[in-house]
């Protein structure tokens, strides 16, 4: 079986999930994609396209996501330079998305394939026969809504183009550059320009005309550091025809996509897997050009010497599934992530949460770096480094960032050290997109959950009085539990609280006061650092069970699965308040099917994650929600294989009844751990009847991550049946709390 040719690069390309179906290499810089109408670049119902860019975001929410230096093939030139009027019709039919390889026949007969190198995007353009061939190189033109503030585009000699596009940054970032260079397999017979050769925002580019049949091919280098650098990395394509590279960017996917192997009942599920997989490898991307060269936090150049400097971190979205996943099938990967995280923060003065080229744009509340590199600490990736990173997350869980200091860092600190919650305050002043105070019970949540695993750190590296009080504090978020608060007959919830410690008021458990991008429902069950404590609250193990039950709407789940998840969960990409089920599409919610296992009901689970596996298909719609660069992925890759990192920092992975009847996960240093559950079948209800680990029966419902990097073998025997489903519900088949 072919990995790469069981990916389909069309899923998600519809409903906002946000991915790019054009090339790309494994964390690549430069990609190769059609640009539609759409904010993210290209949309399946999209009906023309406007050119192929050659930078995007895979799945980001924001308007501001790449689609830079587009290239448009014409058989002539346009009676507008508008590249919102003169974008060119294709067909479906035909069109092709795997690894590595794109391929599209525009309505004017132009055949259009596009490959990648790490740091280049290629388009091979074949002609109909009989017309002239003519590229339009645009770089006024971004992903729609996302503005050029500048631009420039020179004629370096008979076949190449340079300069420069100037662009805005993600969600309320600023404004960031992007040099290229791109350059053609043959000479151009005319060339002209429209908009000026430099300048401000507006419609700027280079028209070429090439003499001759044949096809044209079309290598475009970027880099984020200066001219020189875009101009050396096209190094990686030069001497390579077309089909070269393109078999050398596919047996690089080959290569990354082998690290799983999955035993699938169907073709769509090994489809969806191996895509699922393949949007996990996209990203974070390749910062620095191939001379090491890159552009720190600090607007200078650095050099990456003996590792990859890697860029654009979406953390409050990726701590919570892909950077464990990255963490355990790459971790020579996610060593030099690691170490570009700390870079930013020597270079840029603190750490990260919405890291955008070189640039922090303060998207997203809460507290994601902490979780982000105490797991990737946990995996080994911060040797030798260890003391370094803890000294940074110390200051960012214990101070606040300078006001002239463009990152927000933990705003919210001050009431949070000395009240033990983040007020909230819609007035408060922000650094770009968000500010913690607005959102201040959620922002709470993700403190204390952020606490909770520097604990972990802290007591392994010997820092025992930082331990303990992050231990103290990795349950402030006990501080906003209003047990008066009720709705749909359950009482007790999450409550903001004002700066004087009193509660908001009025407050709905369903309203968005007070929590980001989720409501109360959602929020109550980020505290699975904490779950005996919220157990309790909840009135015991029965009626928390009871409320889980109501969450999930599970009575009507076991009856059906996929129409419960579609027609009463959470289902719209952006309806995040007015709710009160589970929202599967965004990240609070990521780890709640878990709590089932955690609170003593591990079948349900199991049961849980079936059903939300339903929402990821083989079709443009294949993705619940925004991909949010691979986490959504991310999490369904963990629950096809049967288990889920819960806690950030233990290192512990709970369990659920595999999607596959065997799964052979490769790890780098050549050992394999092994997942398999004898009759697996997607298609309905199964729960794991009891475990062998080793060819040891175990109750407990976890496994360590040191068991899977020693090569474990993890046995499940399933039932269809609910009652048979006694497994992991016994004394002590939780995971104790990392606060003790």
């Amino acid at each position: 079986m072919d990995p790469v040719e069981r990916v389909n690069t069309f899923i998600g390309t519809k409903d906002d999930g946000n991915t790019f179906p054009g090339a790309s290499m494994p964390f690549g810089l430069a990609h190769s994609s059609p640009i539609g109408s759409h904010y993210s670049g290209y949309q399946y119902d999209d009906p023309v396209i406007r050119g192929f860019g050659h930078f995007f975001l895979s799945g980001a929410g924001c308007g501001e996501q790449g689609g830079l230096v587009s290239i448009l093939p014409a058989t002539g030139l346009p009676g507008s330079y508008d590249h919102r009027r003169y974008g060119a019709a294709y067909a479906h039919e035909g069109e092709i998305g795997k690894p590595g390889h794109y391929r599209v026949v525009l309505r004017s007969g132009i055949t259009v394939d596009t490959t990648a190198t790490t740091r280049t995007g290629v388009e091979r353009f074949t002609f109909p026969a009989g017309t002239t061939p003519h590229v339009l190189v645009n770089v006024g033109q971004a992903n729609d809504r996302e503005p050029v503030f500048a631009s420039s585009v020179r004629v370096v000699d008979d076949r190449t183009l340079a300069g420069t596009v100037v662009a805005q940054a993600f969600c309320g970032g600023g404004p960031y550059a992007t040099w290229f260079t791109t350059t053609f397999d043959r000479p151009f017979a005319r060339t002209g320009n429209w908009g000026g050769a430099e300048g401000g925002q507006g419609l700027r580019g280079q028209w070429a005309r090439f003499a001759g049949d044949g096809p044209v091919t079309a290598v475009t280098a970027l880099s984020h550091v200066d001219a020189e650098g875009a101009t050396g990395n096209l190094a990686e394509a030069r001497g390579r025809s077309f089909d070269e590279l393109r078999a050398a960017a596919q047996d690089a996917w080959r290569r990354e996509l082998g690290c799983v192997e999955v035993d699938a009942l169907t073709a769509e599920d090994l489809t969806v897997f191996y895509t699922a997989l393949y949007h996990v490898l996209l990203q974070p991307l390749t910062g620095n050009d191939l001379d090491g060269r890159y552009r720190g936090f600090d607007d200078r150049v650095h050099h990456a010497d003996g590792w990859t400097y890697h860029e654009f971190y979406s953390l409050w979205d990726t701590y919570r599934s892909h950077n464990q996943l990255l963490a355990l099938l790459r971790p020579e990967r996610a060593r030099d992530v690691a170490r570009s995280v700390l870079a930013i923060e020597e270079q840029g003065g603190w750490l990260p949460r919405w890291a955008y080229a070189n640039q922090e744009t303060n998207t997203m509340t809460g507290d994601p770096v902490t979780p982000f590199l105490v797991d990737l600490w946990r995996f080994g990736a911060l040797e030798g480094l260890e003391e370094r990173a803890y000294r940074a997350l110390w200051r960012n869980a214990t101070e606040v960032p300078p006001a002239a200091s463009p990152f927000a860092g933990r705003a919210g600190n001050p009431g949070y050290l000395t009240s033990g919650f983040v007020a909230y305050d819609r007035d408060f002043p922000k650094k770009g997109q968000d500010a913690d105070p607005h959102h201040g019970a959620s922002a709470t949540l993700e403190y204390a959950l952020a606490d909770a695993s520097l604990s972990i750190m802290a007591a392994a590296l010997g820092h025992e009085e930082d331990a303990a009080a992050l231990r103290r504090r990795g349950l402030s978020h006990r501080s906003l539990w209003d047990p008066l608060i009720a709705d749909r007959g359950f009482t007790g919830f999450p409550r903001p609280r004002l700066r004087d410690g009193s509660w908001l008021a009025p407050f709905s458990a369903r309203g968005p006061d007070g929590f980001h991008e989720g409501t109360a429902w959602q929020y109550q069950w980020l505290a699975q650092q904490d779950v005996a404590w919220l157990v309790e609250r909840l009135g015991g193990r029965e009626a928390a069970l009871a409320r889980l039950d109501d969450f999930f709407a599970y009575a009507d789940l076991v009856t059906d699965p996929e129409g419960t998840a579609r027609g009463k969960w959470v289902v719209g990409p952006y309806d995040y308040y007015d709710e009160f089920r589970y929202n599967p599409n965004n990240e609070p919610d990521l780890h709640a099917p878990w709590m089932y296992a955690l609170v003593g009901a591990p079948w349900r689970t199991s049961a849980v994650v079936r059903a939300a596996q339903t929402l990821f298909v083989d079709a443009p719609n294949g993705v619940t929600g925004n991909d949010d660069l691979g986490t959504m992925s991310a999490w369904y890759v963990f629950s096809a294989l049967g288990l889920y990192p819960v806690v950030p920092g233990t290192g512990q992975f709970v369990l659920n009844a595999p999607r596959f009847g065997r799964a052979v996960v490769h790890l780098e240093d050549g050992r394999d751990f092994v997942v398999t559950a004898a009759g697996a079948d997607p298609s309905r209800l199964q729960y794991t009847r009891s475990l062998r680990v080793d060819g040891v029966a175990r109750e407990r419902v976890w496994v360590e991550l040191e068991e899977l990097r020693g090569g474990v073998v993890v046995e499940h025997e399933l039932t269809g049946d609910a009652g048979e489903a006694t497994w992991g519900t016994g004394p002590g088949a939780a995971p104790p709390s990392p606060l003790g």
